[in-house]
């Protein structure tokens, strides 16, 4: 087996024992993406034992003399010098140099998308605690205590007040 074939195996192995597929599941919402995520985690867990079993195993050579009795040694020098001169290309990969950039960039993008989420998070944490919060005060707050908190809505109230403006 080529060192190119072989090595890209042992990458994948590593990148699916480093994968949180645990973690990941935690953070899908409906069904429907549960069930895509599941899709791929069994693709790439097929994917993955291909690359374990059929090529990291090296061929087992080949028992020249064995076929040189049964067959003759004139044949069996012509297969083997056939077989000794045939030569596997090297894979080249031409492919992710144009899509490493791409990819980078999304990543970047990601990091961008997963700061203003937590941000967001934490704004609609607070909220939902304030609003928990009155929720319990609600039935013994006095408008004043109300007022206190929301300076604003004081100061609409006054103003109507003021302008004989009574929301009619």
């Amino acid at each position: 087996m080529s060192g190119s074939v072989k090595k890209i195996a042992d990458v994948t192995f590593k990148a699916g024992r480093t994968i949180d597929w645990e973690g990941m599941t935690k953070l899908l919402v409906t069904d429907e993406a549960r069930k895509e995520f599941s899709n791929l985690r069994r693709a790439f867990d097929d994917v993955n034992s291909q690359l374990q079993t059929k090529f990291s195993q090296e061929p087992e050579p080949i028992n020249w003399e064995y076929y040189r009795k049964g067959i003759g040694s004139r044949l069996v020098d012509m297969y083997k010098e056939a077989y000794d001169s045939v030569e596997i290309p090297k894979f080249v990969d031409t492919v992710t140099p144009q899509y490493k950039p791409k990819f980078d960039a999304l990543l970047v993008e990601l990091k961008e998308a997963e700061q203003k989420s937590l941000k967001e998070s934490e704004r609609l944490e607070k909220e939902v605690a304030n609003v928990q919060e009155l929720k319990k005060k609600l039935s013994t707050m006095t408008a004043e205590e109300y007022f206190e908190k929301h300076p604003e809505l004081k100061k609409k109230f006054d103003d109507e007040i003021r302008n004989d403006y009574w929301g009619y």
